[in-house]
């Protein structure tokens, strides 16, 4: 092809056609101009697609790893809800003064030392922002909320802390009140005094704010994984 177009070139220049061949030269650089616009316009599609299948694998994987995480979280509610729910008949027990009841308030005591906690899969915001991910997505209000959810996870895991070591500073009370295998009571005023009643109160506090936290978590999730499905379809 080369050759071909050098040949008309040098024909035109024997022939003395000085102008056509000037209309021709330009016409020649138009195509070659053509020729690279059209190369570069297939290595931007290319690899515009290759970012486009990076993107849409990235949001397939962040959906289920947000997906997987709200499954612990849904667990982990229902084991909190489960023990609050205890801890709020221990209270009214002790409030009530009805010693009858001993042996069920020795039980729910007993459990004071259950208490839930949220283990996710791993950090998505950081890990996008470390990968270079984040330079992936074109929806920011996606990058957005998952900057939010991880300031969620991150009060929600400062919760459970708080919640571990109270229930740690509760051991020696307990262990000298209730065998905490069967939950019997060795001290039943001591277990139906002030110290134990405001013990239930502060770890019904903690439990309380636990529970918000995990709806709040769990309704950013929701959100997140709507947008992801928007990019999806």
């Amino acid at each position: 092809m080369i050759k071909f177009f050098r040949k008309i070139r040098q024909d035109l220049l024997n022939t003395g056609k000085t102008g056509r061949y000037l209309q021709y030269a330009i016409g020649e650089i138009v195509l070659v101009v053509i020729g690279v616009l059209i190369a570069l316009s297939i290595n931007n599609w290319n690899e515009g697609q290759l970012k486009r299948k990076a993107e849409m694998n990235f949001y397939h994987n962040t959906k289920q790893q947000l997906l997987d995480d709200a499954n612990i979280i849904s667990s982990e509610m229902q084991y909190n809800s489960k023990y609050s729910t205890q801890f709020r008949n221990a209270l009214k027990i002790i409030e009530e003064g009805d010693k009858n009841k001993k042996d069920s308030l020795g039980y729910y005591t007993k459990n004071l030392i259950n208490y839930s906690d949220f283990d996710r899969r791993g950090n998505i915001y950081e890990t996008m922002v470390n990968s270079g991910d984040i330079k992936l997505l074109k929806n920011t209000e996606i990058i957005e909320r998952l900057r939010r959810l991880e300031e969620t996870f991150l009060y929600l895991n400062r919760i459970e802390s708080i919640h571990l070591d109270a229930v740690m500073s509760l051991i020696p009370e307990l262990s000298q009140t209730v065998h905490l295998s069967t939950g019997e009571v060795e001290n039943v005023d001591y277990l139906y005094g002030f110290r134990f009643q405001n013990l239930y109160i502060i770890t019904l506090r903690i439990m309380d704010e636990k529970d918000v936290v995990y709806n709040r978590t769990l309704n950013e999730i929701d959100s997140i994984v709507k947008l992801i499905d928007n990019e999806l379809e």
